[in-house]
């Protein structure tokens, strides 16, 4: 590790005047501290937002859940209202690394961070959910914009995300046995306004796929998907799985959060 300096702010206000000077924000550290052990980030000036009281918990409001950022996986995996209301979202939390990860980690950075094998942006993306800031509102469909690159603004914090209660959810994975993320995985959220399916894994970011949207649509089943084509032509091919292996896993795990969603 360098020298660097640590801020612990306690309120949102003070985050912001450390962030708007160009310190960087530290929600759990499970991947910038590694990154920083090997030198492949070099920040200054941190800021712990570990502190800030008002970025941590689980609240309804009318048909939505509204999750702060500094919540950390093991609290929205146990959160009562999360398994009532998207169990699907909790079982997702569940699934995330192992216990050591799931108590540090936190929603936000996740989402913050857009690694293209992380779980929670399906989630966010998969449910149509809001991301909101210390700025402004960011509609899912508009906040993941690549790999590792989304559309916060430099300074910009997320404070929360409000994820709509849909009819039904569910998320499947093929677990990379090593690492714990996803070497595929699948969110499917059957709502009012029709089926989303959000994709994580194949190595070109977190995305939504029409063609499973449309099969879905017609019938909620995993026959639906069945003859519904899978390009994999910008799917990573790595010594995990090649871009054609990725390709059937997105047909697989479909099904399979299909049949979690509809209970079986």
């Amino acid at each position: 590790m360098y020298a660097f300096t640590l801020e612990q702010p306690k309120t949102l206000a003070d985050a912001k005047r450390f962030t708007s000077g160009g310190a960087m924000a530290l929600a759990g550290g499970q991947t910038l501290i590694a990154s920083m052990k090997q030198r492949l980030s070099r920040p200054e000036n941190l800021v712990d937002l570990g502190g800030i009281a008002e970025l941590r918990g689980v609240k309804m409001e009318g048909q939505n859940l509204v999750i702060g950022a500094m919540t950390c996986h093991q609290d929205v995996a146990n959160n009562a209202d999360v398994r009532k209301h998207i169990p699907g979202l909790a079982a997702l939390a569940g699934g995330i690394g192992d216990r050591q990860v799931r108590a540090r980690g936190t929603l936000g950075g996740s989402v913050a961070n857009d690694d293209p094998a992380a779980c929670y942006p399906s989630a966010v993306l998969g449910l149509g959910a809001t991301v909101v800031t210390d700025r402004r509102e960011i509609a899912a469909d508009d906040f993941f914009q690549g790999l590792f690159t989304t559309a916060l603004e430099p300074g910009e914090l997320i404070t929360a995300i409000r994820f709509p209660i849909p009819q039904k959810a569910a998320y499947a994975k093929f677990r990379q046995p090593a690492s714990r993320f996803a070497l595929v995985g699948v969110f499917v959220a059957q709502t009012a306004s029709g089926v989303r399916v959000a994709v994580t894994g194949t190595g070109s970011g977190v995305f939504r796929h029409a063609g499973l949207e449309v099969a879905l649509g017609k019938s909620f089943t995993p026959e639906a998907v069945d003859g519904v084509a899978i390009d994999g032509a910008d799917f990573s091919g790595d010594l995990h799985a090649s871009a054609a292996y990725r390709a059937h896993l997105v047909t697989v795990q479909t099904q399979a959060a299909v049949r979690q969603a509809n209970g079986g």
